[in-house]
Formats: structure tokens, C-alpha cells, sequence
């Protein structure tokens, strides 16, 4: 018998339907010499720090960093959860062969090898992966099914992600709320560090006190209007980056040239071509959402994982935006799919449809492709669920549309000594803008404007004006800006290219971002104010209480991201980045310890332990407190 564990149970009734496995048991489908089962959830997890040793049970500095000698799993406590790993437990045992069936991604390779070593697995195992859910992608899938050892580096740099998690998040929680808390006991404040929570949550700590740090600056731009149209001054900026940086400064600039004619020196024009739009990786689509929509990161997430388990969209949880180059022949039939869908299909069933680099690129792709529609009518959704899908259509439909062709008029001036300059675009040729129609428009930051005609030579009279500006200080924090911040490690890149680039060092991955931020959202580190994502004062606290950078550095903890990816690729050992995260730990372990400048006095217990120049005493001391203690 051939055992099949699905991700969840509508995946395995899926699976079961095209294996022809249509008996129905508690917990699996039988028939045509299948068994299809199914995981929900983290069915087993890494052991409780007790479970491993009886000391580690009370939360004590001296018994830190805790490390195992070896990492045990266990079933999770939860009756549900036992039941069901008992039934796939039987049928595993008795089986001749094992399909994982399982999430095709780094945690779903995690949560089913745990599961067979749980179950005592002793016969072969081979894996199913998949980009879609329909009857075609699965039955393709079983035909050209692989060895489970051909995924052995994916799980591996699982393994290391979770023990990771464990070995930071349960060693540097205990270390900072023992040292530093508030409160004593069992009504002691738990200070929860992640490996990504933590640098995620200083980011938005470090950009709100830029906020409030912000000291706004005055300063003046010079334009003037010519036929109908405002040119800006061309000014050497001072070192401040600011032309003019006073009134009276601005003022003379005015007066020197509004009695003088304005002559338009060059006319320019550049012929260009705009692209469509990328297709859609799992952070821009909830980068989109959340602009277009308000929707939360979790909330985009599990509206497209909805609509990839109702088999209408690809696989969610990806980091590319390109497509394999086997998927070009299926495109035809995808968009006819849907053509009664959307009327800017029309113009492209039965024509040739460009297969660009830009879309289809192999060396751009790994495990999955960019998220597509898989062709399936959009039926029986909810209204949230097609505003994503229709998201993600549009997107696909765009990129085998024409390019966008532009024409970029550049117009130099001059008055008296000063330079200006205006710029205009025109688009000669809409192209993939049509499939968006106004909505593109109206989500684009910079304003189209057609410019006058004007001739080289000619002058006349103009109206200068003096603008007063003010410095504005960054922007708080947005669901859709603090996911690309995480993809890049804190860096604001806007160049797509660029970005592609910063992603192998990005905090965290596309699947787990959105739950970091629910996370900090949870622990109330972090509200929602707005839009606009704001740090409380207890998440605040925490990031000023830690002291190793490693814990809240959005770099370091980039380069820890880029090496779980190595592991996958197999540029890197799991041995060895065990090896470094257990000096990782123990190093800030020690870097606790070392440290009482800000803990709770020992004497009093109200006030907090300050550094002198010779010995450490208490915040109260002018209160009567005693506490002193040499170091």
C-alpha cells in the first residue's frame, strides 16, 4: 500500500479524488492501492527546555544558555493533533511506500519529516511537489515524483531555522527577563525575543525615533510660469543640499530676473518604453494589498492561500516574480480560462504572445514560480478573495500586452544667470496600461503631464515665485513598507533589480513575515495607528534593554537568513551553522550576565541597578536604598 500525507485535509481530498482513493475513513481516504492521510497544523515540535533536563524547568541565570546535546522532537499536546498522528502513525507502519504530500516549501519539508521519524518510518519515501492544486498539476506531479534524499539540504536548513528559533528565542527570553524585567515571580513581565521578531520590531523602534527626533528645516525653491507651465530653477545646492536657505536670499534671486525675459535655451525630446508590471511574489502582493486595500500582511496571506486551495491561483508562499520557461505553452490555456472574466483577455486569445525575459527566466527560479492565475473560472469567491485574484490576473494578463512607448520632453531655460527646467511625459502608446485603465494611473506617485510645444530661442515675460518648503521627517512605518524593509534588512530600495538582490539577505522569509508582525501585534510591542505602525512603550523598553546587536540588527540577522539559504543550495553545512549558533548564544548569554546596569535592584526592588565609576548601585539610592556592589 502507498501511504500519501497531505498538508491538510482539503488537499488530501484532493489528492485522493485524482489517485481514485474514494473511501472515506476517520482520517484518510482508501482505494486504488492508495491511503490518503493528512498533517493540519505543527503536528511535532522541538521538546520544552525540561524535557531535556529536569533543571531547566525554573527559569534561572546560572543554569543559561541551555543547549542540548541532541535536539528531540515530540507530538504536540493537543487531543486532535494525537489522534491524527496516531491514524497516520498505523498507516505509515504498514506501508510499502511513503508520498509527502506536504507543503512544497522549507516548513512544510520540516513539519512531515518530523512526522515520519515520529512515526517510525522504516520504508521509502518520495516526494510530491507541486505549483497548483488543480486535477492536471497534481497528476503531473505524481508522474514525475522524486526521492525524499533529493530535499535532504531543504530540510536541513529547516531544521537549523527552528533550532534556531529555539536556541536564541529560549535562551535570550529567559536571560533578559531574569536580568531586566519588571515584576518578580509569577507576575514577572516575560521580555519574548525573536531571531526575527526582534530586529523586525527595532526597525520600527529606530524609525520612530527618527520621528521624534526630526528637527524640521525651512527652505525656499525659485520657479517661475511660462505659458501655462512651472519650470524650476537649476541651483547649486549648499552643503546642507538646499539652493536657497533664506528669504532674503530667495528674494534677490526674484528680483534680478522678474523684469527679465525667460528664453528657452533646449527642447529635448527621448523616445522610451515602460514594462508591465512585474508578476507577483508573496511581499509585493501584500505590499499591494495593504496600499490598495488596507489588508493586513496575515490577512493577504490567507486570502491567497484560500484561493490557492480552491485550486484558483498557484502556490502563495514564493520570492520570485519570474515564470519557468515550461510554463509559456500552458498560457494560452490559463487565459482562456478566464476570458469571460475579464474583457482585456479578448485581444490576446489566438494571437502570439511574447514570451520575455522580464516573465519567463529559469535562473530566476527555484522551487516555484511567481503567483499566477492556474486558469480555473473564479467562482463561489468571497469579495475580499477577488480583489486579490483580480490583483494577480490583471498582472498576468499585463505582461503579455505590448510594452508601454513614451516620449520624455526635457525643456532648459534661462533668465538672467538662472537655469531652469521642466520635464514632461507623454505616452504615445498605452500598451499593458490598458489592461489597468485609470486605476493605473491613480496608483502612481509621480503626475503625468503633457507639455506645450515650445521652440528653441523663443522668450518671453514670466511670473517667478518663491516657495517656502519645509523638511519633512520619514514616514511611520506601513504593513506594506515594514515587509519590504524586512525583505531588504532595513534598506529602502525602490529598483526592483536592486531589491532581487537584497532578498537573499532579507529577515525572515515570505511565509513567516506576516506572522512575525501578527506576533508583535500580539505581544503588544507594536499598534496600529492608521495605516501607520507605531512602537509602544513596552516594545521601545525592550530594544533599549537589549544589548547584544546580533538580537536586534536587521543586517546580521539578514546574513543568518542568507546562509539558512546556502544551506538549501548546498553552498554551506547545517553542521556548521549549528556550530555558530551555539556561540551565538552562548555569547549572548554572557553578554547578560556581564551586565546588571539596568536589572531590578536586589535590595529594594523598585529601583534599577546604574553603573559608577568603580561599583554598581541602585536608581534609589537617594531614597536610602544600600544596595553597591563592586566590578
Amino acid at each position: 500500500m502507498v501511504v500519501c500525507v497531505a498538508e491538510k485535509p482539503s488537499v488530501g481530498q484532493y489528492i485522493a479524488k485524482v489517485l481514485g482513493a474514494n473511501t472515506r475513513h476517520d482520517g484518510y481516504f482508501e482505494g486504488n492501492g492508495y491511503q490518503v492521510t493528512w498533517t493540519f497544523g505543527h503536528l511535532c515540535a522541538l521538546l520544552d527546555p525540561n524535557e531535556y533536563n529536569d533543571a531547566w524547568k525554573a527559569w534561572n541565570l546560572s543554569s543559561l544558555p541551555m543547549i542540548p546535546d541532541r535536539f528531540g522532537i515530540k507530538v504536540t499536546e493537543d487531543k486532535g493533533v494525537q489522534k491524527q498522528f496516531g491514524i497516520i502513525r498505523n498507516l505509515i507502519q504498514q506501508a510499502d511506500e511513503v508520498i509527502n504530500c506536504g507543503d512544497a516549501g522549507q516548513e512544510g519539508e520540516l513539519i512531515q519529516r518530523w512526522v515520519y521519524q515520529k512515526a517510525g518510518c522504516k520504508c521509502p519515501v518520495k516526494r510530491l511537489w507541486v505549483s497548483s492544486l488543480t486535477e492536471e498539476a497534481i497528476a503531473e506531479g505524481f508522474r514525475l515524483l522524486k526521492d525524499q534524499s533529493e530535499y535532504q539540504r531543504l530540510y536541513e536548513a529547516g531544521l537549523m531555522r527552528a533550532i534556531g528559533d529555539w536556541l536564541l528565542g529560549m535562551n535570550a527570553t529567559r536571560a533578559y527577563t531574569l536580568r531586566y524585567a519588571q515584576g518578580y515571580g509569577k507576575d514577572r513581565q516575560v521580555l519574548s525575543i525573536g531571531r526575527v521578531q526582534t530586529p523586525t520590531l527595532a526597525l520600527v523602534v529606530k524609525r520612530q525615533a527618527e520621528i521624534e527626533h526630526f528637527v524640521p528645516k525651512t527652505y525656499w525653491e525659485l520657479k517661475t510660469k511660462y505659458r501655462d507651465t512651472l519650470f524650476s530653477a537649476q541651483l547649486p545646492a549648499e552643503e546642507d543640499e538646499y539652493a536657497i536657505t533664506s528669504a532674503e536670499y530667495g528674494q534677490q534671486l526674484v528680483d534680478a530676473i522678474k523684469d527679465l525675459p525667460l528664453t528657452i535655451t533646449s527642447v529635448s525630446k527621448k523616445k522610451g518604453t515602460e514594462y508591465a508590471p512585474r508578476l507577483f511574489d508573496l511581499t509585493s502582493l501584500q505590499v499591494e494589498c495593504n496600499k490598495k486595500f488596507s489588508f493586513s500582511a496575515d490577512q493577504t496571506l490567507k486570502l491567497i492561500q484560500s484561493l490557492y486551495e480552491k485550486r484558483i491561483t498557484t502556490y502563495p508562499r514564493v520570492d520570485t516574480t519570474f515564470l519557468s520557461e515550461d510554463i509559456y505553452p500552458k498560457v494560452p490555456a490559463t487565459l482562456n480560462g478566464i476570458k469571460d472574466y475579464f474583457p482585456q483577455i479578448a485581444p490576446l486569445i489566438g494571437a502570439k504572445l511574447p514570451k520575455s525575459k522580464k516573465v519567463f527566466d529559469n535562473k530566476k527560479v527555484t522551487d516555484h514560480h511567481a503567483i499566477i492565475p492556474t486558469g480555473q473560472r473564479p467562482d463561489n469567491l468571497t469579495a475580499d478573495e477577488r480583489k486579490v485574484f483580480d490583483l494577480v490576473a490583471l498582472r498576468f494578463i499585463a505582461a503579455f500586452y505590448p510594452d508601454c512607448e513614451i516620449s520624455t520632453t526635457t525643456v532648459l531655460a534661462k533668465a538672467g544667470d538662472i537655469d531652469f527646467k521642466v520635464t514632461g511625459k507623454e505616452i504615445l502608446k498605452p500598451g499593458w496600461r490598458e489592461v489597468f485603465g485609470k486605476q493605473q494611473e491613480e496608483s502612481e506617485d509621480t503626475e503625468q503631464k503633457t507639455l506645450p510645444t515650445f521652440t528653441e530661442g523663443e522668450s518671453g515675460p514670466h511670473t517667478p515665485e518663491l516657495q517656502e518648503k519645509t523638511t519633512q521627517p520619514p514616514k511611520y512605518y506601513t504593513e506594506a513598507t515594514l515587509l519590504r524593509a524586512m525583505e531588504t534588512a532595513g534598506k529602502t530600495v525602490d529598483n526592483d533589480e536592486l531589491r532581487d538582490a537584497l532578498k537573499e539577505n532579507g529577515i525572515g522569509r515570505p511565509s513567516t513575515r506576516a506572522a512575525i508582525i501578527e506576533k508583535l501585534y500580539q505581544r503588544k510591542y507594536i499598534v496600529l495607528k492608521g495605516k501607520s505602525i507605531h512602537a509602544t512603550e513596552i516594545g521601545i523598553d525592550l530594544i533599549h534593554k537589549i544589548i547584544s546587536p546580533l538580537l536586534k540588527s536587521a543586517e546580521l540577522t539578514g546574513l543568518w537568513e542568507k546562509k539558512l539559504r546556502e544551506i538549501e543550495r548546498g553552498e554551506y553545512t547545517a553542521q556548521q551553522f549549528l556550530a555558530e549558533l551555539k556561540t551565538m548564544t552562548t555569547e549572548v548569554v554572557r553578554e547578560v550576565k556581564s551586565n546588571k546596569a539596568g536589572m531590578l535592584c536586589p535590595v529594594c526592588r523598585k529601583g534599577t541597578i546604574i553603573r559608577g565609576n568603580t561599583r554598581y548601585g541602585c536608581s534609589r539610592w537617594r531614597e536610602g536604598c544600600t544596595y553597591a556592589e563592586p566590578f
